[in-house]
């Protein structure tokens, strides 16, 4: 069986090898989102103020020289650099042969801009670039914000594993006091914990009374009192009085060590409902391009190509589903109310 000890090694070790370079890669990916939708945010307030349809909504006309050059220069930027993220993302969806989410939008934003650029030629043509503009503003804030909650769970397992004690105070049997590593502790065992000292090992209260704060483990934002006959749990803070604790649980059978490896196991894992909604993503796409191509082939035939064109790229930008979140959001569990015994 795992030792406290190697339960604690195994955390940090997972902490300070791969779960920094996890929340580095988190930390700048969020920096990253947050520098490009300001940045596209920024530009895309005057692409809105030039578009003659915003204009129209809101009765008010801008019109100067070079109007139209000025539009797709700023348009241009937004695509490259706010779109960057999304048309990489596809690239490897692409080479993967599992188009997704990423294929989504990337189609959605390089229609919009492409055949904008393309009407201002074209008589009759109608410009994208207000709604180029704002799917990727939407899109990146979504990701940025999927990026700090990620980033927010990892700073709250590292949180989790610095509670754990590494010494404890036993009582040998002699009834005296020595210093053990945490790794020594059985069940059955009695320690002394101070006030201002975190529990090392969960177990029941035999003597003494104080207050616990429990607000990292369990949610509780008041202090637990505990008496004999209360459940301490590892990692909990002793705050106002003295507490001799009968050990019951293991180090890996304790209360912080579930919490910590459910919160690593949902680091890793991706729901089936996460699967799905990408794999649906995958459909969407291809039949947004099929049902594109029925509409372009039926429009051609009954109207101008220009039009087929046109509503053509209307069905493929309209195929873009609204959405903050990227296909790899997860959530981190919810660790239960305190009170609850064994079952947590």
């Amino acid at each position: 069986m795992q030792t406290q000890h190697e339960m604690h090694a195994g955390h940090e070790h997972h902490n300070h090898g791969h779960g920094n370079h996890s929340g580095m890669g988190h930390m700048h990916h969020m920096e990253d989102m947050k520098r490009r939708f300001i940045v596209s945010s920024i530009l895309t307030v005057p692409v809105l103020l030039f578009s003659p349809m915003i204009q129209q909504w809101f009765g008010f006309t801008i019109v100067f020289p070079y109007r139209d050059a000025l539009t797709v220069l700023l348009s241009t930027l937004i695509y490259f650099y706010g779109g960057k993220p999304f048309l990489g993302m596809t690239v490897d969806e692409l080479r993967s042969k599992k188009p997704g989410m990423m294929t989504l939008i990337a189609m959605a934003i390089s229609v919009a801009y492409f055949y904008s650029v393309l009407s201002l030629f074209l008589p009759g043509g109608k410009a994208f670039f207000w709604e180029l503009a704002t799917l990727i503003d939407i899109m990146l804030i979504g990701h940025y914000i999927e990026a700090k909650s990620v980033l927010g769970a990892a700073n709250a397992l590292e949180d989790l594993v610095k509670m754990m004690p590494k010494k404890a105070m036993r009582f040998d049997a002699k009834g005296e006091l020595e210093e053990v590593d945490v790794s020594q502790l059985q069940p059955g065992d009695t320690i002394l914990v101070h006030p201002g000292e975190n529990v090392p090992a969960d177990g029941e209260v035999v003597a003494g009374e104080s207050m616990t704060d429990e607000a990292l483990l369990t949610g509780e934002s008041k202090p637990v009192y505990k008496k004999p006959g209360s459940d301490v749990f590892m990692g909990s803070i002793n705050l106002d009085g003295a507490l001799r604790v009968r050990i019951t649980k293991r180090g890996d059978e304790s209360y912080l060590s579930q919490v910590i490896s459910l919160v690593e196991a949902a680091q890793k894992s991706r729901s089936k409902t996460q699967d799905l909604a990408n794999r649906a993503a995958g459909w969407l796409f291809y039949a947004a391009v099929a049902v594109g191509a029925v509409t372009f082939a039926v429009w051609s035939a009954i109207a101008s190509p220009i039009d087929a064109v046109l509503r053509t790229v209307t069905v493929l930008i309209i195929a873009f589903p609204m959405r903050l979140a990227s296909p790899y959001r997860w959530s981190s569990p919810s660790p239960p109310r305190s009170g609850r015994k064994k079952g947590y």
